[in-house]
């Protein structure tokens, strides 16, 4: 039975349909015992706020799958993913001085994570419950009564927005709710943990990116592409480069990962243009990959447009509590990360207070119109500024011991010099409540890095008080393992190599040390074609973006019969065809791959036949024969979501006829047999050894790809009146059966 990461869960769907009228019964309890009041307490012009409809109609929220992780976790934790949907038809209406506001409708789309630790060893086994979405969800709210104004164009957007943000100031990461179920449970760390790490992407160049720009619709012209790369809400946009569809960026940026796995690095590029930008392609890496390998240097196939690929470099930065590693860049990279657990203030004053040469004074105020308004408690939110970066907490409402419970992070160029810069300050009135200076490096007097206290608030009351942690952690670009794969056209120039010396009549071959090695398939002379490509089509052919290579010809001098064999390939004797290898790392090393192995150090898994079958063609006897063989390479790339097929080569085919054959390989991934779907190498003309080298890729989840099968057929391209037999052989591999994950070459 397969398991696919993602499950169904009808019987939790069929639970909340049965437990929806009676949740709905509870909410309307609290929207009047306990909303109704606070929205009343908050203003004056709210007294008169009163529910007058409350109902969470019949539809209710649904979870389309849960995917429960059970490596790369915590053994003390349980981690679940939920995908959430919830198409409501509740409405709520409210009167407020005559006014009636509402809504008559929610739509909610995302991926709610909810983490279960610690796991005890008593009741109730878990000590609390973590609650966050890993991106903004989707929203979309239909207002009724007067706040139908909201569904204006253009206001719609703008209210939706609002109310995400509200939304992603509280469940989004790096925000969290954690609910604690075990009494006196120090909550504290689940709240605000360290971030997994940082990754760093180096935005280097795109190619043969899609043309946008046309003159009088139709004349085609050069675009004007830019990239916008995403991490959770943490967005960054690359410069634009003009008219070009190989642009050269050469750009660098920097995200903090708060959730690994689970948070993917997302990358779109757009035409840029007066009126409206045009989407180009997009790119989802998945993090957990590149953390495995440290390093990823590659060339992209961009998904969802018709050509283009992008080159990224993308470097793993890990957490460590080292000072020697805060060292000032000399390229001007972040050296460390300051993260921020913004807690709360005390003792905040009423009044305002304004700057004069340094000091600090009241100021009088002479209309009595605004007293009230100033000695009221102050609506305060907090400004955090390190370096040229700012960032904005949440708004706390009439309180002068506010609590605002937020993280924030930092890039820091220079721990020894900079600093982190707080303002308080009152919503309403626009003014400084205080401030305080704490500079980074009274951090590096404490051994872990960390400071956990109440700071006092320049510029304000002389008992008020600002209470932070602290935390500061230097980024460690560890170098990649020299025992894995080198990613580009060089990757497979390391392990043992087969070499043809000269001689008149006889081969020498040195053999590698491992003896399992040496009887792998090796890969014809026909692939030092691949070595002299141009630039752009070693991109493209050799370097299978998920750290594939191809494989490396070796030195072949040339023997007096070469010409011949050259001119005659299918009377080349069988052990002159294997004169040339593969290059293959060892054993030991393939157990190492955690990104895609290259091409060649497939061959050396332990490998079958796949024997060209004769069923279902039309041979004169009728009966089930081998007619060759065909070597295929197989992986799944989880960090671009695709099927890597690598065609090598055929041997052996049987002839359909006299004149010879011009076989091509033609590839489905069952069920799906559109011609669009439709896979096809080249044509290898007169030959029953045709080398191919080609890769195919079918974007599929992991999921779907293990309940599919690959149809694999030689043909032969004959004339479209000939009476030749057109399939010489085909076979069919279970994908179900197969680790794609770690690959598997095989002839």
């Amino acid at each position: 039975v397969h398991f696919p990461d993602v499950e169904r869960v009808e019987w939790l769907n069929k639970v909340l349909v049965q437990a929806w009228p009676y949740f709905g019964t509870i909410m309307e309890k609290t929207f009047k015992e306990v909303v109704e009041p606070k929205i009343r307490a908050k203003n004056v012009h709210l007294k008169t706020c009163t529910f007058t409809k409350i109902n969470f109609g019949e539809k209710c929220p649904r979870i389309n799958g849960i995917k429960a992780y059970t490596k790369e976790i915590d053994r003390r934790q349980i981690t679940l993913d939920l995908q959430i949907c919830y198409i409501g038809d509740c409405e709520i209406h409210m009167d407020i001085s005559k006014f009636n506001l509402g809504v008559k409708g929610v739509q909610l789309y995302g991926t709610l994570r909810v983490i279960l630790e610690p796991l005890l060893t008593d009741p109730p086994f878990v000590g609390a419950v973590t609650l966050f979405f890993m991106q903004k969800p989707h929203l979309e709210i239909n207002w009724a009564g007067m706040s139908n104004i909201l569904d204006v164009p253009g206001i719609s957007v703008m209210s939706d927005s609002l109310i995400q943000d509200f939304i992603a100031a509280r469940l989004v990461l790096p925000n969290r709710i954690t609910v604690p179920l075990k009494k006196n449970m120090n909550i504290a760390h689940l709240r605000f943990p360290i971030p997994h790490g940082a990754i760093r992407v180096h935005l280097l160049e795109a190619e043969n990116l899609v043309q946008k720009d046309s003159f009088l619709g139709a004349i085609r012209g050069k675009s004007d592409p830019y990239a916008l790369l995403r991490l959770g809400t943490v967005q960054h946009r690359s410069k634009t480069v003009s008219r070009d569809l190989n642009p050269i960026w050469n750009e660098t940026f920097e995200f903090v990962v708060h959730e690994v796995p689970g948070q993917d690095l997302e990358v779109d590029l757009y035409d840029e243009d007066p009126d409206k930008d045009d989407f180009m392609g997009s790119l989802v890496i998945n993090l957990l990959d590149v953390r495995n390998d440290r390093t990823v240097d590659e060339w992209f196939p961009l998904s969802k447009t018709t050509s283009g690929h992008l080159h990224l470099k993308l470097e793993w930065l890990s957490l460590i509590n080292d000072q020697e590693k805060l060292h000032e860049d000399k390229k001007g990279l972040s050296t460390a990360i300051l993260i921020v657990y913004l807690e709360s203030a005390f003792n905040l004053p009423k009044n305002h207070f304004e700057y004069s040469n340094g000091e600090c004074g009241a100021k009088k105020i002479k209309n009595n119109k605004y007293l009230k308004k100033t000695e009221r408690e102050p609506s305060s939110f907090v400004l955090l500024t390190v370096g040229n970066k700012t960032q904005k907490s949440k708004t706390c409402n009439f309180s002068k011991d506010p609590t605002w419970g937020q993280a924030f992070t930092f890039f820091v160029h220079s721990a020894h010099s900079q600093s982190l810069h707080v303002e308080i300050k009152d919503k309403d009135r626009d003014t400084a409540l205080g401030t305080s200076v704490i500079c980074l490096s009274h951090l590096l007097k404490d051994p872990n890095m960390t400071l956990d206290q109440r700071f006092q608030l320049d510029h304000s009351s002389a008992d008020s008080f600002i209470k932070m942690n602290l935390v500061l952690r230097a980024l460690d670009a560890e170098e990649p393992d020299p025992q894995r794969t080198k990613a580009g056209v060089n990757a497979s120039k390391q392990g043992p190599v087969r070499v043809m010396e000269k001689g008149a009549n006889q081969q020498k071959s040195v053999s590698p040390p491992n003896s399992e090695v040496s009887k792998i398939p090796s890969v014809s002379k026909d692939a030092t074609a691949l070595e002299s490509l141009p630039k752009k089509d070693s991109r493209e052919d050799l370097d299978t973006n998920d750290r594939a290579a191809a494989p490396v010809p070796s030195e072949n001098l040339a023997g007096p019969n070469e010409t011949e064999r050259e001119q005659n390939p299918e009377h080349v004797p069988s052990s002159v065809l294997h004169t040339t290898a593969a290059v293959v790392p060892t054993l030991p090393n393939i157990q190492e791959l955690r990104l895609a192995p290259s091409v060649t150090s497939l061959g050396s898994l332990p490998s079958s036949c796949f024997e060209l079958s004769s069923s279902n063609l039309d041979l004169p006897n009728g009966t089930e024969m081998p007619l060759g063989e065909i070597q295929l390479t197989v992986r799944y790339a989880s960090i671009r979501q695709s099927l890597v097929v690598l065609v090598n080569a055929c041997r052996n085919l049987v002839p359909s006829s006299n004149r010879g054959v011009d076989p091509y390989v033609r590839i489905y991934l069952l069920p799906d047999r559109r011609w669009a779907s439709r896979k096809k190498t080249s044509v290898k003309k007169k030959t029953l050894n045709p080398q191919y080298d080609e890769k195919f890729e079918f974007f599929e989840s992991l999921e779907d790809v293990k309940k599919r099968t690959l149809d694999i057929a030689v043909k032969n391209s004959r004339p479209f009146i000939s009476q030749e037999r057109k399939e010489l052989g085909k076979v069919r591999i279970d994908l179900s059966q197969e680790d794609l994950i770690k690959g598997f070459a095989q002839w």
